[in-house]
């Protein structure tokens, strides 16, 4: 079987990719916000860059890097315990695998394209990740990110999971 290719994405991949994503809610129930419009969100507000892995033609992950939104826990708890300036933190989000996919480092290439991305060179970058999705967790904390706190995530009508933040530690 040939290796992924992580590489950014393109516009012509969003619908493959919406595909892929659609598939892991179906298997994983991530997003907990559901995939109505799976395109959609894979766009993000203040969208920075994003990366997809390529398996025999097909697309089977995703990344993407945004600018802080309001209401970002992550950014938050990081702003709280440093002494950084909102300008300089950027969130990584909508990282995902496909089941059939999984057991190849995919989501660790992912991981790591987007921390060496040029685009957000110089910036601290953060996360979430709900607590029921403890493969990411795992895949987090071995790439040696370090949890910075614990939040409640909001989302549908009156619902809400736990989800643990995450910085990257400074790249030298």
């Amino acid at each position: 079987m040939p290796d992924p290719i992580i590489r950014p994405r393109q516009d012509a991949d969003l619908e493959s990719a919406g595909a892929a994503l659609v598939d892991v809610h179906s298997t994983d129930g991530y997003p907990v916000e559901g995939v109505a419009d799976p395109v959609a969100w894979l766009e993000p507000a203040g969208l920075i860059s994003s990366w997809v892995a390529e398996l025999d033609g097909q697309i089977v992950g995703h990344v993407a890097i945004s600018e802080p939104q309001p209401g970002d826990d992550a950014v938050r708890l990081w702003l709280e315990q440093s002494d950084d300036a909102v300008e300089n933190v950027a969130v990584i989000g909508r990282l995902f695998v496909t089941k059939a996919a999984r057991r190849k480092a995919i989501g660790e290439r992912l991981a790591r394209a987007v921390v060496t991305d040029p685009a957000v060179h110089g910036k601290r970058l953060v996360l979430d990740v709900m607590d029921k999705d403890q493969d990411a967790i795992r895949l987090y904390e071995r790439l040696g990110l370090k949890k910075i706190g614990v939040a409640t995530h909001k989302f549908g009508e009156d619902q809400s999971i736990t989800a643990y933040c995450y910085v990257v530690p400074e790249m030298r």
